[in-house]
């Protein structure tokens, strides 16, 4: 298998090339890191997003978009497809890195992941990836620090000149782009929590509408979330049966049912104290082949209708 990194990187120097029609921004740090900035400064977009996308997944899955409505209202909606999902999504797009210095904090993604792999995903998969560059996508609210990419550097064993940090907030077209781009991802890492081996999850597809981007990270993040559990959708082709299906769609979680913004103002925010199982989308189709196919779960438009202000 190609290097996750070197494959992502090729798409860094696509999203340099043509930064100005992407309405984004390049710039290095101190210690000659390079950061793209997809949404602080610069506008993003549509097109911005879904390359990101492409990045966070070192390229194995395909990003497209199209309109749907919701409450009557036409919504952007994502869809990705991967025939390589444990590589992809659980090795690439998975937001696994928690990226905290003194002076900066973010949530990452990408293929840096896969240079590190200490995470459990990498144990499952058997990956570990080597290269002597590497690209970090960050969901933050903060211009990325030299510090920031010191420690990505440290950890990912490279020199900080060849550390690409990508960053967005969640209230930005980028942002909502990009979390609607979760849908297949949160389904494979869900039903590889309830104990079934990725390696055996041969195709995923997820689909989840874009959500208005909000006007504070608070109402992004909560937004966001609910474009996936109460509106996204996914379809994974799997090689073995299991009795665990029923249990990887948003809808088997306690306190399903209402808006993610209601469950963090009751947890006053604390992230941790959100059900995991929360955090998938509403409907999956899972096809055994040569097996039964299987249906659970079902989207709530109500719901994304008070979240977006439809």
């Amino acid at each position: 298998m190609e290097s996750l990194n070197r494959m992502a990187i090729e798409l860094v120097d696509e999203a340099l090339e043509y930064a100005e029609e992407l309405n984004i921004g390049g710039y290095d740090l101190a210690n000659d890191a390079t950061v793209l900035d997809f949404g602080l400064e610069f506008d993003g977009g549509i097109e911005a997003g879904l390359l990101l996308t492409e990045i966070q997944t070192a390229g194995m899955a395909t990003p497209s978009h199209h309109l749907e409505e919701i409450g009557g209202a036409p919504i952007p909606h994502i869809e990705l497809s991967t025939d390589q999902p444990a590589l992809s999504l659980l090795g690439s797009q998975k937001a696994g890195w928690e990226l905290t210095t003194e002076d900066f904090e973010g949530l990452g993604s990408g293929p840096a992941r896969a240079l590190v792999a200490e995470e459990d995903e990498f144990r499952q998969i058997g990956y570990t990836d080597a290269f002597d560059l590497t690209a970090l996508a960050v969901e933050t609210d903060q211009d990325p620090t030299a510090a920031a990419a010191e420690q990505v550097a440290e950890l990912a064993e490279v020199e900080a000149s060849s550390v690409f940090l990508l960053a967005y907030p969640t209230a930005s077209l980028v942002g909502s782009v990009t979390n609607a781009a979760r849908a297949a991802e949160l389904a494979t890492f869900r039903l590889s929590e309830l104990g079934y081996d990725p390696l055996d999850i041969v195709s995923a597809t997820g689909r989840a509408p874009v959500a208005p981007v909000g006007a504070d990270e608070p109402t992004a993040i909560a937004r966001t979330n609910d474009a996936i559990a109460y509106g996204g959708t996914a379809h994974l082709t799997v090689r073995e049966d299991a009795d665990v299906f029923d249990s990887v769609p948003s809808t088997a979680a306690d306190g399903h049912g209402r808006p993610f913004g209601e469950i963090f103002d009751d947890l006053e925010w604390e992230f941790s104290e959100v059900p995991a199982d929360l955090f998938a989308p509403a409907k999956v189709t899972i096809d055994v082949i040569g097996g039964p196919t299987y249906v659970h779960g079902e989207t709530d438009e109500g719901i994304l209708v008070e979240s977006f202000g439809l």
